[in-house]
């Protein structure tokens, strides 16, 4: 039976891999990644030498198929994200469907957790975490004003993340959705930079724009009382 990884990788700190991983990544034929600089500088601190496949979210059909084939020739695979868990915001679900159709139980998929950056910004926000919603990315343009409507009828806490790019209007547009209900803004977690901005969001975002606001974003928000 051919196995197919699913495999966290560090999202910042390459020292945030799991024994699993590193075991599940020696063990594969091939591994299947986002960006292939990305995976070899992983690969390379860990003395890992496999064959990589790109696969990312703007891979074709014939991508998938080949992967696919790769499978019935019972080759063990891993996917890894250039960070975090496969399928968090990323095609890793697309695949894993596609597996599941074509060969059913034939292919065992074996999750190996790890990092998420989601789940790191939660941990630390000091929000009710019994139950949440994670959003994934903001709509850049169609939905945006809907995506932050709905953020202020929620009563669980709301985990979404944001562009570098975006992050000031996305604060701006959130503050004006929610008011002074609390946030938390993660950036860059667990790298050298690694700064937790706390407060509403417009004092979130006035903390930020005296920083400078490279990196990337996990923006909490406190649900609704």
């Amino acid at each position: 039976m051919a196995i197919l990884y699913i495999v966290a990788t560090p999202i910042g700190n390459l020292k945030d891999i799991t024994l699993r991983a590193v075991d599940a990544l020696q063990n594969a034929d091939v591994i299947l990644c986002e960006d292939t600089r990305v995976t070899q500088k992983l690969l390379a601190a860990y003395h890992i030498r496999k064959p990589l496949v790109s696969y990312h979210q703007h891979s074709r059909l014939a991508k998938t198929d080949m992967i696919l084939r790769m499978l019935e020739e019972r080759k063990n695979l891993a996917l890894v994200s250039d960070a975090g868990t496969p399928g968090i915001s990323d095609p890793g679900g697309v695949l894993v469907e596609a597996v599941r159709e074509r060969f059913g139980a034939e292919v065992k998929i074996v999750p190996i957790p790890g990092a998420n950056a989601a789940l790191a910004a939660l941990s630390v926000s000091g929000f009710p975490a019994d139950t949440f919603s994670f959003l994934g990315f903001p709509p850049h343009k169609k939905g945006r004003k809907t995506f932050f409507k709905a953020i202020a009828s929620k009563h669980d806490t709301l985990v979404f993340y944001e562009s570098k790019h975006r992050i000031e209007k996305a604060l701006t547009e959130l503050a004006s959705a929610i008011g002074d209900r609390q946030v938390i803004v993660a950036r860059e977690l667990t790298k050298q930079f690694e700064t937790i901005y706390r407060g509403t969001a417009q004092e979130c975002l006035l903390q930020l724009q005296r920083d400078k606001t490279l990196g990337e974003f996990v923006i909490v928000v406190r649900g609704a009382v």
